[in-house]
């Protein structure tokens, strides 16, 4: 059965640079008009290429994992042995859970074709002929796009064993999880590809060496595949020439949610102006009030104050000067009426929930701050607890078996340490004071 779904609505900036995003809005969800906007001619032009020119092609473009991880793309497809008795696989993790993050399915909405074109470049890259298009279990509707598109290809001789007639094979096959945060983590997303319980595996060995079902395997979020038929088109040079140097390459997808007055996906080019971004790109903060905290790239980073906000620029460089993570694209404006103890609490109930319980710091350190930072809000906290929670962050992090303990730490840490004020607003009995009644008083009632 059909399922029946709100196109997403899109908007606009004179600042944007449409790379990924430059057929949104076109009708390029159907094939046809997908060629007819330039589409798999970087295909046609990889097939005449050499394995290696492909992936330096793309190492000069300076593009790193837009998925959150930010590594270079180039150099994980270099790792990738060039002879291997076992099959090699390009897998797309399109399981986007970060909350706050909504553009690869725009990108998958509006120009499936991308993704399916720039999987079958990386696969003639490794030498893989097998892909998969793994996407978030409530991404339902999406499914049903990518299944369409992979059928409109190989209708057309772009997938299969004779892909565009050159003799050589490539197919691509579709999945969807069960709405777990955990497999967005790339070892967790193949154990779920293969049947078995999203869990993380031990590492190493590393997925480039043995990965899904044990063949190397390449892993890139949805945007970062569908920017390397572009790069591949126009040249890696062309591509880095948009960000402000050769490790911060090309634009970026960033969704503005939370309190903007223009809230939705821009393509903007790294490095630009976090201060911009917020006043001009996303009309500043709605009903005259001020920025208080700045989430950069998903809930999983460390939150900004309305000053170091102000003066950031949103590449990696800036945020790895700083030991923090431009992260997933995924920016938060909060404005001066939101209670951060409660901000907190929100972001941790969402990873205790989402926590696989394997690793201890993460199950119990998640669960110990939610419901201390519950309490808290609801008047009934501490002195000693707040220097309690920055313990209890601060042993989660980097002791996890996968990135959920740091996930869940990180923004904790920023938030207690900058917004301490309101945490001692919440002593001694005293209600949330951004609130006419806390939830104590409400459950009461």
């Amino acid at each position: 059965m059909k399922t029946l779904y709100t196109p997403t609505p899109l908007v606009s900036h004179p600042d944007e640079v449409r790379i990924v995003s430059k057929r949104w809005g076109q009708g390029a969800q159907t094939i046809d008009r997908y060629i007819e906007l330039d589409g798999y001619k970087a295909a046609r032009k990889a097939l005449e290429m050499r394995p290696d020119d492909i992936i330096n092609e793309v190492k000069i473009s300076g593009l790193r994992g837009r998925g959150g991880a930010g590594f270079a793309t180039g150099m994980k497809w270099s790792f990738i042995p060039k002879q291997s008795d076992a099959p090699k696989y390009i897998l797309v993790n399109g399981d986007e859970s970060e909350p706050a993050t909504c553009k690869d399915r725009l990108i998958v909405e509006y120009d499936p074709h991308s993704v399916i074109e720039g999987v079958i470049i990386a696969g003639l890259a490794v030498g893989a002929k097998t892909g998969f298009v793994y996407l978030r279990g409530e991404y339902r509707y999406l499914l049903e796009i990518v299944e369409k598109a992979i059928a409109e290809a190989y209708a057309k001789g772009f997938l299969g064993k004779n892909i565009f007639g050159s003799g050589r094979e490539f197919n691509i096959l579709s999945h969807t999880g069960a709405g777990a945060y955990e497999v967005g983590e790339e070892s967790a997303l193949m154990e779920s590809l293969e049947g078995k319980r999203g869990l993380p595996r031990l590492k190493p060995p590393f997925p480039a060496i043995k990965g899904l079902y044990g063949g190397p395997t390449v892993i890139n979020n949805v945007e970062t595949i569908a920017t390397v038929p572009p790069i591949i088109l126009n040249g890696g040079k062309w591509y880095v020439a948009f960000g402000p140097n050769e490790k911060n390459g090309g634009t970026r997808l960033t969704c503005l949610t939370g309190h903007f007055n223009k809230p939705g996906v821009y393509e903007l080019p790294l490095g630009y102006p976090a201060k911009k971004m917020i006043y001009d790109v996303g009309g500043g903060i709605p009903n005259g009030r001020t920025l208080k905290a700045f989430v950069p790239g998903g809930s999983s980073t460390f939150l900004l104050t309305r000053e170091e906000a102000e003066s950031a620029t949103m590449d990696y460089d800036w945020f790895a000067k700083r030991n923090e993570f431009l992260g997933s694209g995924g920016v938060v404006a909060i404005d001066d009426q939101t209670c951060m103890v409660k901000m907190a609490l929100r972001i941790m109930k969402f990873y205790q929930h989402e926590s696989c319980g394997w690793c201890i710091p993460c199950r119990e350190g998640t669960d110990w701050l939610k419901k201390t930072l519950t309490r808290f809000h609801d008047g009934g906290g501490v002195n000693k607890d707040i220097d309690h929670m920055l313990y209890l962050a601060n042993n989660m992090a980097g002791r996890t078996f996968c990135a959920l303990g740091d996930a869940a730490a990180f923004p904790t840490i920023s938030i207690v340490s900058k917004w301490r004020k309101e945490f001692e607003d919440h002593l001694d009995g005293r209600p949330c004071p951004f609130e006419r009644t806390s939830s104590r008083d409400m459950a009461l009632a």
